[in-house]
């Protein structure tokens, strides 16, 4: 697969960034899968993708009123088998009080940002400047760069640095002994 992009092939359809230029991969590997067919994405009511925020409030109003239909179906199995009635209690406990929990926690901790839905149909953010991508190359062109001037030797015209310290001793050493 190559990135839409830039054109840089990537190295398995299961990367999520491209390694160039860092656009956000996931899903494209499906459109391909699919010979270029694009998924429709989940729509609310109105059309427009809903927010994480309207998401858990619509979800915590069904989990509510879903006590209505549950409790008296409990209550009528407890009194067709003669039990004690904890059973609606416990469903008006967990499907009353955990609808208005969940409605509670959407309004207070979740993202109220509307966003676009990715192919797998989560939601992401909206897009921002270059949201989720690489940042850009910094391209310096060769002509910026220049010789450091009069200073510069080649590496022929180095000097060679002094030996170790047991070559010059064996030097001395020798000098000695022809001296002699």
């Amino acid at each position: 697969m190559h990135c839409p992009k830039c054109g840089q092939q990537q190295i398995s359809n299961e990367t999520r960034f491209c390694s160039r230029c860092g656009l956000l991969l996931s899903g494209i590997a499906r459109i391909v899968a699919n010979d270029g067919v694009v998924l429709t994405q989940k729509t609310g009511l109105t059309g427009n993708i809903d927010s994480p925020k309207r998401h858990g409030i619509k979800q915590g109003v069904f989990i509510f009123l879903l006590t209505f239909l549950v409790v008296p179906l409990l209550a009528m199995v407890t009194l067709l088998f003669n039990i004690k009635p904890f059973l609606p209690a416990i469903g008006a406990l967990l499907l009353g009080i955990g609808g208005l929990l969940r409605v509670a926690y959407a309004f207070l901790l979740e993202s109220g940002v509307g966003g676009r839905a990715d192919i797998d149909g989560q939601h992401a953010l909206p897009p921002m400047e270059h949201r989720g991508e690489l940042p850009g190359s910094q391209f310096v062109p060769a002509s910026a760069y220049s010789s450091p001037g009069s200073s510069w030797r080649d590496t022929n015209d180095l000097q060679r640095t002094p030996g170790s310290v047991t070559d010059s001793t064996t030097k001395l050493l020798q000098k000695d002994d022809t001296d002699q």
